[in-house]
């Protein structure tokens, strides 16, 4: 399960990094800017959550700039690979316990919430991409899963 989870965090890097060389490509338009910065933050978050820290810090939307997302980018991707890799398989079925923006209390296991937040990742360069669209860009970058895997030749 480590190396799935290695190996999901590598593809939400790359994918990321796709989406922000169109970003700055079109000038930064603010829309998908707002959803990278989520998408960025929300990392931050969840990884502390994963560590039975408070998820706090910073705002979960946050009023970022594209220039500064590829090194967000790096240390969410070292931090999260730092994180995966100490874990131990019994440890991917561990229970985090966190509360939501809204202070509302939950739990899953974390196997589930490693799968959240590469979903949730996925989820939002789909909404970036589309906003790009509408700002005129001729061709979004190739984000699937599958093509990542090709291109890396896995």
């Amino acid at each position: 399960m480590k190396a799935h989870f290695l190996k999901m965090f590598d593809y939400d890097k790359y994918a990321n990094l796709l989406i922000l060389e169109s970003i700055l490509a079109m000038s930064a338009p603010e829309k998908p800017v707002q959803l990278m910065a989520h998408l960025l933050a929300s990392q931050q978050i969840w990884l502390n959550r994963c560590k039975g820290l408070p998820a706090v810090g910073g705002a979960l939307w946050p009023d970022w700039k594209a220039e500064t997302f590829e090194g967000t980018m790096e240390d969410n991707h070292l931090n999260w690979a730092d994180f995966i890799n100490q874990l131990e398989p019994v440890d991917f079925k561990n229970v985090i316990a966190y509360q939501n923006s809204k202070g509302e209390s939950f739990e899953n296991q974390l196997s589930d919430v490693l799968a959240h937040v590469i979903n949730h990742g996925t989820h939002h360069r789909a909404q970036a991409g589309q906003h790009l669209k509408l700002a005129g860009l001729k061709q979004l970058p190739v984000t699937d899963y599958i093509f990542y895997l090709r291109n890396k030749g896995l």
